[in-house]
């Protein structure tokens, strides 16, 4: 179960209880989300919680009526761990207004002692803050800055995961997300220290174009890939790469390829404009 950092402890409490009751045997606390990230795409998109239906959303809902009809014809979304009888869209102000700033390591140690089984810390993305998670109590480091949606320029976690790995030494589980996307860069993660990995547009992806089979299939790609670089690589198990990985890692100088090209910015892609 993934928990961001709220203000109202017995709201945490209660969910932590439902968790516990649903069969959730992790924890993962999102620390990278304390604070309101600068979403581009959905000023640019105008879109808000509650939802503003503007002219041109209209005119794309139109445009797609299979997934209008779908929308309109099911219950509204609701926060089911929160309270169910009231919509997503209701709930999101509340949600926000939730949002903790002033979280430090005193309250992380809390959650441990509510929470008392494995846990993650997500939004690792410094050494010393790794080692100081492990010295909290969490059993997992999770190296991610949140897709970057957060702090515009942090470090890809691909640079950085190899400093997380020495820190914590060879036992500490660590998981990497971040423009995970084939079966290449699952490799690569594997390589550099990471013992898992997270996806997100994959996932979504396939879970947009199939449903559930969507999703299998996206993860059947990936797990084709992985088993492809690896043997290429002749690397026959993951523990063979990870031992061996550094030393077939090898980086090469920026170039074009790394930057979008000047129409980036009308698909929604706000990067450097050759």
């Amino acid at each position: 179960m993934v928990e961001d950092v709220w203000k109202d402890r017995e709201l945490v409490k209660d969910v932590l209880a439902k968790a516990k009751e649903g069969g959730f045997d992790a924890l993962a606390l999102t620390v990278d989300f304390t604070w309101y990230g600068n979403r581009e795409r959905d000023i640019r998109n105008d879109f808000s919680i509650p939802p503003k239906y503007s002219v041109a959303q209209m005119v794309e809902a139109i445009k797609k009526p299979a997934w209008t009809y779908d929308f309109l014809s099911h219950d509204a979304y609701k926060y089911e761990c929160i309270n169910t009888e009231v919509p997503a869209d209701s709930l999101a102000a509340f949600v926000n207004s939730q949002i903790s700033p002033e979280f430090d390591w005193r309250d992380a140690e809390w959650l441990l002692g509510e929470w008392n089984g494995p846990s993650a810390v997500k939004g690792v993305c410094r050494p010393d803050d790794a080692v100081r998670a492990v010295e909290t109590g969490f059993t997992t480091m999770w190296v991610s800055n949140h897709g970057a949606r957060q702090l515009e320029t942090s470090p890809a976690t691909i640079d950085i995961l190899p400093s997380i790995r020495e820190a914590v030494g060879p036992d500490v589980e660590i998981i990497m997300d971040g423009g995970v996307q084939r079966g290449t860069d699952i490799c690569k993660a594997l390589a550099l220290g990471a013992d898992s990995v997270g996806v997100g547009k994959p996932y979504l992806y396939g879970l947009a174009a199939g449903g559930t089979e969507g999703v299998i299939k996206a993860y059947d790609i990936l797990k084709v890939e992985l088993d492809r670089a690896m043997g290429l690589l002749g690397t026959g198990t993951v523990d063979d790469l990870k031992k061996r990985g550094p030393g077939l890692i090898k980086r090469r100088g920026a170039s074009a390829r790394d930057y979008p090209d000047r129409y980036a910015y009308e698909r929604g892609y706000g990067g450097g404009v050759i």
